[in-house]
């Protein structure tokens, strides 16, 4: 069996009496090394990667419920628990920070001391910087494209930009702003302005995407800052066109996204979407584990991120 440190939080979940769609508040991040370090697991995940959504970190001290500054120690508690785990990968779904361009110069070298690779998602808070910097945002946070796939395995990581068509991602009076304001007004959308939605060649993208991964047999899933699913205030302008995408896929499996700090959670055609706590909430951190096995997704929380076990699809060709 193998040693894997980070197979023993599954147990919280298993203890816990967990079946098809349970939700329950995680353990402290302090209390997760004594709690691990008691249980032995013998089922090992296909695959393990860590979650981050909304670090949003700013130099301010905090407004309302967000703690903005104290994100530099909550991140960098976080990438030591994730460095003494054994990870695929890491992923932050969007908001790295709350705004100003020297903000990055906080955060990013914390992110980028994980042992394990890590990636980003586009948020909208991510463009909270000068015009002349909104085009640099990508190329700051590591990226080479806004909308991008990696693969572990049978399984394929679509990262979408909900920023394509937005009122923040692009400089005030740009080809690109005038397009998304015309947009917004056409689609006769209550979705409120600091919102996005994806283009017509992301969509395409995406359909492509998609269409490979069921050809290759691979289990699909979708990692954006904006949510789909369920209904909810912090939804895509198009969140009905990208579902009609996603649904018309075998390989689709699984939503994962941030921007609702309060997180969510829905069912929809078999497949989860799981809305991911904001870690700049309160003084308390969020953050979490996820593990991956043939039928389930399992979501081991820290702090105020709630764990969650999930049914998953078979995929293409696995029926």
């Amino acid at each position: 069996m193998s040693s894997r440190l980070s197979s023993l939080f599954v147990a919280l979940l298993l203890l816990a009496g967990s079946c098809a769609s349970v939700s329950r508040q995680a353990a402290p991040v302090e209390q997760g090394r004594a709690i691990a370090a008691s249980i032995v697991v013998a089922e090992q995940p296909l695959l393990r990667f860590g979650v981050i959504a909304d670090c949003q970190y700013c130099a301010l001290e905090r407004a309302g419920n967000r703690h903005y500054a104290k994100s530099v120690g909550k991140l960098r508690a976080c990438v030591e628990q994730f460095n003494g785990l054994d990870l695929d990968f890491v992923v932050h779904l969007g908001d790295f920070i709350d705004r100003d361009w020297e903000s990055f110069d906080a955060v990013g070298p914390i992110y980028d001391q994980l042992t394990a690779p890590h990636h980003h998602v586009l948020g909208n808070h991510d463009f909270s910087v000068p015009d002349a910097r909104k085009a640099q945002v990508p190329a700051r946070m590591g990226l080479e494209s806004r909308y991008y796939t990696f693969d572990h395995g049978t399984f394929r990581f679509v990262v979408i930009d909900g920023n394509d068509l937005s009122f923040h991602a692009h400089p005030e009076g740009s080809p690109e702003w005038r397009r998304s304001a015309t947009y917004y007004k056409a689609s006769g959308t209550d979705s409120p302005k600091w919102n996005g939605a994806l283009g017509l060649e992301q969509m395409e993208w995406l359909d492509r995407t998609l269409e490979q991964a069921d050809e290759a047999g691979q289990r699909a899933f979708v990692l954006c800052h904006f949510p789909v699913f369920p209904a909810n205030v912090h939804n895509l302008w198009n969140a009905a066109q990208v579902l009609r995408v996603l649904e018309s896929h075998d390989s689709f499996v699984a939503y994962l996204n941030g921007h609702n700090h309060a997180g969510n959670l829905g069912e929809r055609a078999g497949r989860p979407y799981v809305t991911f706590h904001g870690m700049v909430d309160t003084e308390t951190s969020a953050f979490a584990v996820v593990s991956l096995f043939e039928d389930r997704m399992e979501v081991a929380g820290f702090g105020r991120q709630p764990d969650h076990q999930l049914a998953l699809r078979p995929g293409p060709g696995r029926r």
